[in-house]
């Protein structure tokens, strides 16, 4: 079983990020478990989501404490959360972010990927310039970081959920997978 915890701020799509992986991972043969976990339920608040997946039916039903991986969907939650709070060691960190985070010895002993959700999604006019919707574009990072699901399962969770501009977030899943920067583990 492995377990991912998303961190992002309200508005941003984190749930809908943690939710359409799940649905490709269902898809792909996987058992799922997605959910949410929130503070004050505003926009930019900081939220988590949860996503856990195995070959085997999934008996726990409790928060994530542990997990695999994590993915920061906004880069400026590096300064305010513990991101790294019960990684474990090797676990890959997925920031949206232009380059690698600045101090690379918070991130020591984990595996480190980057990737520019902000800018795909404002390509792709998702949102607008000052809140775009970047969980597609991030997604689309996840699937190739992990090397699973297949990018096809993830366009087809999209095809199947997103409702508003489905073709945009295709092309930014797609654009997310391409694109996203693989630095690997940081000593």
């Amino acid at each position: 079983m492995q377990e991912i915890r998303f961190h992002g701020r309200g508005g941003q799509g984190t749930v809908v990020a943690a939710i359409l992986l799940a649905k490709a991972f269902f898809s792909a043969g996987y058992y799922v478990q997605s959910f949410p976990v929130f503070g004050v339920e505003r926009r930019g608040a900081p939220v988590e989501a949860y996503l856990r997946l195995g070959l085997k039916k999934i008996q726990i039903h409790c928060n994530v404490y542990t997990p695999n991986h994590v993915v920061v969907q906004d880069a400026r939650l590096l300064d305010t959360v513990d991101i790294t709070r019960g990684l474990k060691p090797g676990g890959w960190i997925l920031v949206n972010s232009v380059d690698p985070p600045e101090n690379l010895a918070v991130f020591s002993g984990f595996r480190l990927a980057h990737v520019n959700a902000t800018g795909i999604a404002i390509d792709h006019q998702l949102g607008t310039h000052t809140h775009p919707i970047i969980n597609t574009a991030m997604i689309g990072a996840v699937a190739r970081m992990l090397r699973m699901p297949p990018l096809d399962t993830v366009c087809d969770a999209v095809r199947q959920d997103i409702d508003v501009k489905p073709e945009q977030n295709i092309q930014a899943t797609k654009d997310g997978f391409q694109s996203v920067q693989l630095v690997g583990h940081v000593k």
